[in-house]
């Protein structure tokens, strides 16, 4: 999970590097991205996340996310857990261990919001156009993110985001770790501007226990 929301992921932000210094490209095709996902009320998303290993292969069974956003709000769903957050506060609970731990939300950390996935490139990264590729039935621009602060501290050195040409959405991302490993990020459904009630955005506690609770904010 960690790993997910460090992308913004992880990751997940600082000022780009100079204009001039980027793939005009690629920064006309990002600037476009930018436009349509910020413009979405809402977004409603399934993603499967896949690790793969030094030999390109999946290195255990791929997860199902469910991702909803709303603004700052946003719930993932996972499997073992759930993180809500109602724009101010953050529970993250255990499923198995039917435990929650509860933090003030920091907007601008990338650390706790999962809807980072799609708008991390736009602070912190480097980058340049790579090629058209096919996703599934998707045409995608595919333009590789180089880490522009701090990279000898990231556990990666190159994230490549594919970009659905028709759509202008995120549909692929793929974080290649130092180690020769990778982490995938493919985007199975993408439902902008459904409507979602604010209750989704927060956790009820009353079903636990105090000791099943741990309040860490300030």
């Amino acid at each position: 999970m960690s790993k997910f929301i460090s992308i913004a992921v992880l990751t997940f932000f600082t000022l780009f590097a100079s204009a001039q210094e980027q793939d005009p490209k690629a920064k006309a095709i990002l600037d476009e991205l930018s436009k349509v996902t910020k413009a979405y009320k809402t977004i409603t998303t399934e993603i499967i996340f896949t690790i793969l290993n030094k030999e390109k292969k999946p290195a255990e069974k791929p997860q199902l996310w469910k991702v909803q956003v709303k603004g700052q709000k946003f719930r993932l769903e996972i499997p073992g857990s759930s993180i809500v957050c109602d724009g101010k506060t953050v529970w993250n609970y255990n499923k198995d261990a039917r435990e929650v731990t509860i933090k003030n939300f920091d907007p601008e950390s990338d650390e706790q919001n999962p809807a980072k996935i799609f708008t991390m490139y736009e602070n912190g990264y480097k980058f340049k156009y790579d090629k058209e590729e096919k996703v599934g039935v998707s045409l995608c621009h595919v333009i590789d993110l180089y880490p522009a602060v701090k990279p000898e501290k990231k556990k990666f050195h190159t994230i490549k985001l594919y970009v659905d040409k028709t759509k202008k959405q995120v549909v692929k991302l793929k974080m290649i770790m130092k180690d020769g490993t990778s982490q995938e990020y493919t985007v199975k459904s993408m439902k902008p501007n459904l409507e979602i009630a604010d209750t989704v955005f927060v956790f009820d506690t009353k079903t636990l226990k105090p000791d099943q609770i741990s309040d860490e904010r300030d």
